[in-house]
């Protein structure tokens, strides 16, 4: 391949593993499984390769896991066990469900507050068209259940089939507590209900908590603040609590791993030692990208890498070639084209913020991009390809 030029760009590689179970050692099983598969299928690492595990292998070799009872606990001690206001949680059986069985198992009640028409990530109730047919106001009205039944029924979600109003209930009433729903965007609603109040928002916790306090609130918690320690030597995460979890069984759920900066710096450590190249390593969860049918977005994770070696901090600073093909060098072709973009591409300056060369590039974190290449590639299912391989995602149209 000396002197010939490449002409593939960035590769995506799913790369298959071991089922991985609590001790295993997964920075070596990782490096392995990288090794084995370029031996197998006759490619080479290079330098800046990515090397992308997902989280939930991570979490499982760490043995971060925790059962109904340890929420139940933690929720009963940091919010006092009466009535408890439960709100913006996301519709998912996966992401919230187990949590919300312990919440309720240490609550005397809950009051349970969704947001309308949707959750945070994208899961529809109802649509916005039926709001605007019931004149209802999503942005100032609260409505009951009973309400909420008159205007709209039952609505079950496209892809699950599950009406969430009424599994949600079911499911607080058989962990032994009362529920009351109610529907209202404003986090304030929740207040004439209950001021011991658990936000169960993602991205948007911040302001959340900061509103309640501000509202008068006496407890306010987020999901983050759940399970933040141990509990009766259960795992735990201390930096997002219960935010990236995922149920993995009916009375327990698997955590958002904790500290795995170590791993990623080990692997890559590793691969050195194998092959002499430096490689980059990440751990991923949800990538960043919307389904535009159900309208879902991929981000129940609180980031989408919690861990990543140091050649992936930051965002690209990339040339438009469309833009300058069409603009500064419309009127050359064929090889003097390829010459002059090449040339512009090897002159760019380190930050093209504002510049129109680099208009319609995308100034997203590395992580994040990365991580949904990575989170498309290994899928949700049964692929069995719980770490990804990227290659050439940071050649540029003059690499050979």
């Amino acid at each position: 391949m000396e002197g010939k030029e490449r002409k593939v760009g960035t590769i995506s590689r799913g790369i298959r593993c071991p089922i991985i179970r609590q001790g295993d050692d997964l920075a070596q099983i990782v490096t392995d499984s990288v090794l084995e598969a370029a031996q197998s299928e006759g490619f080479s690492l290079r330098d800046r390769d990515v090397i992308s595990i997902t989280e939930s292998i991570v979490a499982r070799a760490q043995g971060n896991y925790a059962s109904i009872d340890a929420i139940a606990k933690d929720v009963r001690e940091k919010l006092g066990g009466g009535t408890i206001g439960v709100i913006f949680p996301i519709l998912s059986r996966n992401r919230f469900s187990i949590c919300l069985r312990g919440i309720a198992k240490g609550a005397k009640k809950v009051v349970l507050m969704l947001s309308y028409p949707s959750d945070e990530v994208g899961n529809e109730l109802v649509s916005l068209d039926k709001l605007d047919e019931a004149g209802v106001n999503p942005y100032s009205d609260v409505l009951t259940l009973e309400k909420y039944r008159e205007l709209f029924g039952v609505n079950k979600h496209e892809f699950t089939g599950v009406d969430y109003v009424e599994y949600y209930g079911d499911l607080v009433k058989e962990a032994g507590a009362e529920v009351e729903i109610i529907f209202a965007n404003q986090p304030k609603a929740i207040l004439p209900y209950a001021d011991h109040v658990l936000t169960c928002d993602i991205h948007t916790r911040a302001r959340t908590k900061r509103i309640l306090k501000a509202g008068g609130a006496k407890v306010v918690c987020g999901l983050d603040d759940i399970l933040n320690a141990p509990v009766d030597g259960s795992g735990c995460n201390e930096m997002y609590g219960l935010l990236g979890s995922n149920k993995s069984t009916e009375e327990t759920i698997k955590l958002f791993p904790r500290s795995c900066q170590d791993l990623v710096l080990d692997i890559q450590a590793k691969v050195k030692a194998a092959t002499g190249k430096h490689v980059e390593v990440m751990v991923y969860g949800d990538g960043a990208f919307k389904d535009p049918k159900g309208k879902i977005w991929e981000l129940a994770d609180p980031v989408v890498s919690p861990a990543f070696t140091d050649g992936l901090v930051g965002t690209p600073s990339e040339l438009k070639l469309k833009y300058l093909a069409d603009n500064d060098y419309r009127d050359l072709s064929g090889e003097a084209l390829k010459a002059a973009i090449s040339d512009s591409i090897r002159k760019k300056d380190g930050d093209l913020v504002g510049k129109m060369a680099s208009q319609g590039t995308t100034p997203r974190q590395l992580t994040d991009l990365i991580g949904s290449l990575c989170d498309l590639t290994s899928g949700s299912g049964d692929k069995g390809t719980p770490v990804v391989l990227v290659q050439g995602y940071f050649d540029n149209y003059t690499n050979g």
